[in-house]
């Protein structure tokens, strides 16, 4: 029997007799997770201009290609936390990306693959990090080996395995690289030659990755497995751009997401329902006829509550030591984000981004300049507007924040009770404290040229565990942002062959104390 899952073409009961646990077949399928880092769905398949990525096109022909899917959140350890589990990131106390004070799961849940495990599944981890905030977090804890070849005879798999190749930095593709003039930017980023670099560098190393991807499918293939191999193929979170990663816009939280199912899924399939990552969970747990004992946030991708989905949620807190805290709700029309720190700039120390986005030196000397648009200024403010909302149809980039126009009142209004219903009854919310905000701690403004060098120089005398490092902005000079742009420059127009390495840029090492001298 095979699935359909365009809009309004598999009826429920079909979809329920397939997926129930009494119609799972004895020879249950094998389940391969596939993972790309820090990736919006900038693939062929996608219709991204510039790129070519046959492999995962190949395998989005074979199965279903999902238009509208995110992740919980748009960093790593917090986004693969809820998909780890089935559930919001926030819910588990696992929503400070890096968290220190790692806890056991609340509530009575499971990882997911222990509850495989414990269904006779062979789990594994056939790549580095697991990337979770809470205990178990270790490789060896959550599964029982790292490739899929080391099972029982005839016992089925579940493995996940994610290609790193798209976190920064990237390589260039010395089989096919991209010319500057083949790329499209968004309009929130200045059209420049360094810009359009960088952007057609990050393409050039997904298309090493789709090589990658293919290998591995191809084994599936030779193993005689690939027709009894439930395949997903998904971002982590959106891509590593400055306005993407760390940000609830779509650049930060869409993904690509594609699911192949031999013998039960139509070919060629294009779904726009609102699906989310931990929609994944609940669709294995069920394939597999596996009962959860806590029902899971994400459901049955196949499922009626999925395809009658009004809404996705998502949350960004903590990032390392840097501290801000958002909300959005995101329907197919409109987009409403609930900044729970207005008085923070999006772009705030984060001594990850200024080491690693050649983009944000370019973003910041025209910002200084006075030379960005209007669209590309709004993300340079000294602080945030509570309220941001996007009419998703007119203005699919989400540059026009409609959120104090009249003619949005009613749907702001309703965004926000949907918002607010999720955050009390769903997440059980735990807001910001005055601690997390840092609030009067720190001098009022920078007295050094960079605010990372004040950082490190101050380390043993605050708490950035606690507080996080100061929101000053902007975080550098127009002068030490322009020496900055300097040295990117030779890496950003590399020649596809070269072996240069990545420049290290000033004041950007996470600073490490020693001590916890609080200071008030």
């Amino acid at each position: 029997m095979l699935l359909k899952r365009s809009r309004c073409i598999a009826p429920a009961a079909i979809l329920l007799l397939v997926l129930a646990p009494s119609a799972v077949s004895a020879e249950r399928p094998n389940i391969l997770w596939i993972t790309i880092e820090d990736w919006s769905p900038d693939l062929s398949c996608y219709g991204t201009k510039g790129i070519e990525t046959p492999n995962v096109d190949k395998l989005a022909a074979e199965g279903i290609r999902y238009e509208r899917a995110f992740t919980t959140s748009p960093v790593c350890s917090t986004s693969r936390s809820a998909m780890m589990t089935g559930f919001h990131q926030n819910y588990l106390g696992a929503h400070q990306h890096r968290t220190d004070d790692k806890k056991p799961l609340p509530f009575g849940i499971r990882p997911i693959p222990h509850l495989l495990a414990d269904a006779g599944y062979f789990t594994c981890l056939m790549s580095r990090k697991t990337d979770c905030n809470f205990l178990p977090d270790k490789k060896e804890e959550l599964f029982m080996g790292v490739d899929w070849s080391e099972r029982e005879p005839d016992q089925p798999f579940f493995a996940r395995i994610t290609f790193g190749g798209t976190h920064r930095s990237w390589n260039r593709d010395p089989l096919r690289p991209i010319d500057n003039a083949e790329v499209e930017l968004p309009p929130y980023y200045p059209d420049t030659p360094f810009i359009r670099r960088d952007w057609a560098n990050g393409l050039e190393q997904m298309q090493i990755v789709d090589r990658e991807v293919g290998e591995l499918l191809k084994r599936l293939e030779d193993e005689g497995l690939a027709d009894n191999t439930i395949v997903f193929f998904i971002g982590d979170h959106g891509r590593c751009h400055i306005r993407g990663k760390q940000f609830l816009y779509d650049e930060g939280t869409r993904i690509p997401m594609i699911l192949r199912w031999p013998g039960k899924v139509d070919p060629g399939q294009v779904n726009d329902d609102l699906v989310m990552s931990i929609d994944i969970c609940a669709t294995v747990l069920d394939a597999a006829g596996v009962t959860p004992p806590v029902p899971l946030h994400g459901k049955n991708l196949f499922s009626d509550e999925v395809k009658q989905r009004k809404y996705v949620f998502t949350a960004r807190d903590k990032m390392d030591d840097t501290h801000d805290a958002m909300r959005s709700i995101r329907s197919r029309d409109h987009k409403l984000i609930l900044n729970l720190m207005p008085e923070r700039a999006y772009c705030q120390l984060s001594f990850y981004k200024e080491s690693a986005y050649p983009a944000l030196a370019e973003l910041n000397v025209l910002n200084l300049q006075g030379k960005l648009t209007p669209e590309q200024a709004a993300f340079m403010a000294q602080r945030k507007p509570e309220v941001e909302l996007f009419d998703l149809r007119n203005d699919p980039h989400e540059v026009h924040n409609v959120a104090d126009d009249l003619n949005y009142a009613n749907v702001k209004s309703k965004l926000l009770s949907e918002l607010e219903s999720w955050r009390t009854t769903v997440i059980h919310d735990q807001g910001v404290s005055d601690d997390f905000r840092a609030v009067g701690v720190f001098p009022e403004t920078c007295p050094l040229p960079t605010v990372g060098q004040w950082a490190q120089e101050h380390v043993d005398d605050y708490d950035f565990k606690k507080f996080g490092v100061p929101g000053w902005f902007p975080t550098r000079t127009l002068e030490e942002w322009q020496a900055v742009k300097t040295m990117w420059e030779p890496w950003v127009f590399r020649e596809p062959t070269s072996k240069m390495k990545r420049p290290v840029i000033s004041y950007t090492k996470k600073p490490s104390q020693k001590t916890k001298q609080v200071s008030q």
